[in-house]
Order: C-alpha cells, then structure tokens, then sequence
C-alpha cells in the first residue's frame, strides 16, 4: 500500500517507515505512554514531596513509605543527595512530570509539535535519568537502603526515555544509520526489557542480601 492510500506524507512515511522495515512507533501509542508514564512518575514524586513536607513538620513521623530498616523513604529524604539543588528531589518531579502528560495530551489532539521540543524534552528526560541513576548508586552503596515511593519513579523513567529515543530516532529527530534505526526501532520492546533486567541484576548483586534479610 502507497504512502497516499494512508492519508500521510509521501515523503514524511517514507522516511519514518519504510514497506519491508520494522513496525513505527505509532504517535497515539506513544502519546498516551507519554500520559501514562508521566502520570505514575508524578504520583511518585507527589507521594514523596508530601512526605518530605509531613516530615519537615514532624520529625518524629514515620513515612508511609518507610516499611523496615531496608525498604525506608527516610533514609533517603534525610541525605543529602536527597535534596542535590538545594531543595527536595521529588519537588523536580512534581514540576517536570506533568510537562511530560501536558505533551501527551497535546499529541492525543493530533497537533504536531516542532523538532526543537521534542528534542529539549528529551533532554530533560536524558538528565532525569542521570540524576536516578545517581540515585540508585547512593541507595545501593551509600545509603544501602530502598526508598519504595523513589523506586516508582524510578520504574517510569525508563520507558520514557527509551520511548522518546525510539521516536527520535524513528522521525529523524536523532540521525543515525538506516541499520540502527531498524534495530532501535523494531527491537524497542525487547530493548527495553533488557534495560529493566539490567536494572533488576543491579539491584540485587548490590543489595540483594539486604533485601532478603529485611524479610
């Protein structure tokens, strides 16, 4: 079937998704990941900004999200690295998460945004990343404790970054090779599980032991 007989661009389907190469990313799957994801990453860091507001007010309180010595939000909050710009983390979050479900919502209307936002969003998200994987590193080998509210952002950031790269790459907002964007592309699923595994094999060879022990 021709480019036309969809009702896209000749040139735009083309480009974003050749007859023999993998299945595109389709832009409403990808904006309603957008909402999802952004909606479970800001419940996280909502989750913790109000327990760091409660926490501030009553010292003494124990955080909801604090189960034993291992799996405690506290430890986590009470860092330093728990407030790296001066204020709490999750505060980030309750800012640059629903940014992330405003886009979604955007694209769900069928509006096209430019190359340039999608890239800044991108951006933001790729030091998202940073900044969790900073985090994990600290709760692995300094705090050596798991903070379950940080981990639900943790889970959704992933796939959010790994779906805007596959977007990026798939419309030519990030320029690669035809033989990488067919593997970005067709393989995103398996991609991304094979990130949430190394995430997973982190955890446990870092503190698994701690973790069976604090049941």
């Amino acid at each position: 079937m021709s480019a036309d007989a969809t009702g896209g661009s000749p040139g735009a389907d083309d480009a974003a998704a050749p007859a023999t190469g993998p299945r595109p990313l389709a832009t409403r799957t990808y904006a309603l990941l957008l909402v999802v994801l952004g909606a479970v990453g800001f419940g996280g860091a909502l989750w913790l900004a109000i327990e760091r507001i409660l926490k501030l007010q009553d010292p003494d309180r124990v955080t909801s999200c604090s189960i034993n010595l291992f799996l405690d939000c506290g430890v986590a909050m009470e860092s330093w690295q728990g407030s790296l710009l001066g204020f709490p983390n999750p505060f980030i979050g309750v800012a640059a998460f629903p940014v992330v479900i405003t886009t979604g919502v955007v694209l769900l209307t069928g509006a096209r945004l430019p190359r340039w936002y999608h890239l800044w969003l991108l951006g933001g998200t790729v030091l998202g990343q940073l900044l969790v994987f900073f985090l994990m590193w600290t709760s692995f080998y300094v705090l050596v404790a798991l903070c379950p509210a940080c981990m639900v952002v943790w889970t959704a950031m992933w796939p959010l970054l790994w779906f805007q790269v596959v977007r990026a790459v798939q419309e030519g907002d990030l320029r690669v090779g035809d033989g990488l964007r067919r593997i970005v592309v067709g393989n995103r699923g398996v991609i991304l599980v094979i990130g949430y595994v190394v995430a997973v094999a982190w955890l446990l060879v870092a503190v698994g032991a701690a973790l069976v022990a604090s049941f």
